[in-house]
């Protein structure tokens, strides 16, 4: 099995590579995570109350720091989104296998962080058809699960498109215990993507 903390896989279509996040990409995603009609999408559970809008350089830069140290610590994967026509990174997504007491142990927690005007259902199809595949082998995972609020439409039908379904439990905090709900999960006895 492929370890994603030794070598971080990269996963390219036609359109997209999936690549782990570099230092360079402060200016990308700096407007990504300065979009104010994305910040609302971005799953900040659990996160010790940062919503991921971030409008500096500095900011934006410290989150990949941060980001690259996780995954040299082994807490997860970050991956920056390219769209290969522009050559720009347009949305993070982070991936890692989740450890703890509830429902959502053991299951591959999925992060996907898109620029506003990539909020459509065939990108996230074709972003999530990249990814959720190989994900179950590479996290060592049961399920797959993804926070989608009731305002995301076009995630929705996407991941439904994949086979994901809402998702009536509860994600408890590690450091708070808060509840967390809009989970929806694909189960890896259940994939198919026949979604395409």
């Amino acid at each position: 099995m492929v370890d994603p903390y030794e070598k971080c896989p990269v996963y390219e279509n036609e359109n997209y590579l999936l690549r782990l996040v570099e230092a360079s990409d402060v200016p990308d995603l700096l407007a990504v995570y300065s979009d104010e009609r994305a910040v609302p999408l971005f799953n900040s559970d659990n996160c010790n109350g940062d919503d991921f809008h971030y409008t500096s350089p500095e900011r934006m830069q410290r989150a990949i720091e941060f980001w690259l140290w996780a995954y040299k610590d082994r807490g997860f994967v970050r991956w920056a989104i390219v769209d290969k026509s522009i050559r720009r990174a347009v949305g993070t997504i982070e991936l890692f296998n989740r450890s703890a007491e509830d429902y959502f142990n053991d299951c591959g927690l999925l992060r996907l962080d898109l620029r506003s005007d990539y909020e459509r259902e065939e990108s996230i199809l074709e972003l999530l058809s990249l990814i959720v595949p190989p994900a179950f082998e590479l996290f060592g995972c049961w399920m797959m699960a993804t926070k989608i609020p009731p305002s995301a439409l076009a995630r929705k039908t996407a991941a439904e498109r994949l086979g994901f379904a809402a998702s009536e439990e509860k994600l408890i905090g590690g450091e708070d215990g808060k509840t967390y709900t809009d989970y929806y999960v694909l189960l890896k006895s259940s994939t198919q993507f026949s979604g395409r």
